[in-house]
């Protein structure tokens, strides 16, 4: 049973997320768990209830944009101990994050590698970083450099970091973050293509960055890094959007107006239960098949308009003027639910597609989420004759993502 928050201590509901944390995986390194446990997260967010501070799967939104979308958070304590297990910060290391958000991640940063002074964190935003300043120093961490500026150029003047990390998503690696980590450092950052997004942890190795984990995550972009991923409305009202990489020959002129088309719907018969997840799918797609991209569909839109899966993330294909996307249908028997996923689609191809999709699903449902793909990114002037197979082109560099054959 969850302890009252009314009438308990900081340090027991940090004890409490924490234990949930690992429960479900995430703080697997001792240290991480150590440095969660001995980190006030109260004090980097003080405008929340320590109910809320303390939740293991809520970020807290501190700055937002005019518009009203997330400028700065303290991301949720499961994601930020999730991407601290993938850094894997050693006693000693230089470090750089990108992204100071409330200062909390760069307190725990100094605490795992030891020294404050070791530690810069960069954010565009002099709101930001002065809030993250005042914190770190009122924690005892002001020997931490905050410093106001553009991530995406890194900090050269503390090069080369052992470790980098980004707590906000770019669409690419900068050029800088290459010429600033040094060989044998790992970088950890919230990447995006095909519309998803992944937390992935790099080595920096024979001039390219190799993955070893990917999370599915999602992070407030990286301030003018919004180039590489196109959007637009395929509905007169605007409430249905799709989005897609620049490389993506997406036409939304033929698109638009889709949706109006009839509707072919198909089932897979592959199920999953509550609990389980379809992500492993998606990101199956990104290597083996160019049209992959993300449909976003507002909450006001009735089902029988667009209906996909539920959740932020939601996969479509795009082939010329068809549009599928995934979807899932609930299914009851003895007591069990389960969801059937499925595809729907619209436009001259809608049968073949839909009939493709659900292929793809059955395929990848024997084995579900057991075999992760590798990322390996090499810098963008890399011939094809050096890929480890076909590229997913980026400004800066050029994403090839590979199965092991034998796994």
């Amino acid at each position: 049973m969850d302890t009252d928050t009314a009438t308990v201590s900081p340090e027991t509901l940090r004890a409490e997320m924490v234990a949930k944390v690992r429960k479900v995986g995430y703080a697997e390194l001792s240290e991480v768990e150590r440095v969660l446990l001995d980190t006030p997260r109260h004090e980097f967010v003080p405008e929340a209830d320590l109910a809320v501070a303390y939740d293991p799967w809520q970020a807290v939104i501190t700055h937002r944009f005019e518009d009203g979308r997330s400028l700065s958070c303290a991301s949720a304590p499961w994601l930020v101990a999730a991407m601290l297990d993938q850094l894997h910060v050693q006693p000693g290391n230089r470090i750089l994050e990108i992204g100071a958000g409330t200062g909390y991640n760069a307190c725990l940063l100094a605490q795992l590698t030891g020294r404050a002074d070791l530690v810069t964190t960069i954010d565009i935003d002099p709101d930001v970083t002065a809030k993250a300043a005042q914190a770190l120093t009122a924690t005892g961490y002001g020997d931490v450099h905050v410093v106001t500026g553009d991530g995406g150029l890194g900090y050269p003047d503390h090069a080369p970091y052992d470790r980098m990390i980004a707590t906000v998503s770019p669409w690419d690696i900068p050029a800088q973050w290459w010429h600033q980590l040094a060989p044998g450092g790992r970088l950890v950052a919230p990447l995006r293509w095909r519309g998803q997004g992944r937390s992935v942890a790099f080595t920096y190795t024979d001039g390219r960055l190799v993955s070893d984990s990917l999370h599915l995550c999602g992070f407030v972009y990286l301030v003018g890094d919004g180039e590489g991923e196109l959007s637009g409305a395929i509905t007169a009202d605007e409430l249905v959007t799709l989005h897609w990489d620049r490389d993506q020959p997406v036409d939304l002129d033929a698109l638009r107006g889709v949706l109006d088309q009839p509707r072919v719907t198909a089932w897979s018969g592959t199920t999953i239960g509550r609990n389980e997840s379809h992500d492993g799918l998606w990101l199956r797609l990104t290597v083996t098949d160019p049209r992959v991209c993300r449909i976003k569909v507002h909450a006001d839109v009735p089902p029988e308009v667009c209906d996909p899966v539920r959740g932020w993330w939601r996969m479509a294909l795009v082939d010329g003027d068809t549009l599928v996307y995934l979807t899932a249908r609930r299914l009851e028997s003895d007591d069990e639910v389960r969801w059937e996923l499925g595809a729907i689609g619209h436009g001259p191809a809608a049968d073949e597609l839909t009939e493709y999709l659900c292929d793809e699903i059955r395929s990848w449902a024997p084995e579900r989420n057991q075999h992760t793909p590798s990322l390996i990114v090499y810098p963008a002037d890399t011939p094809d004759s050096e890929l480890a197979g076909p590229a997913i082109d980026k400004t800066h560099s050029r994403f090839v993502l590979t199965y092991d054959p034998a796994g």
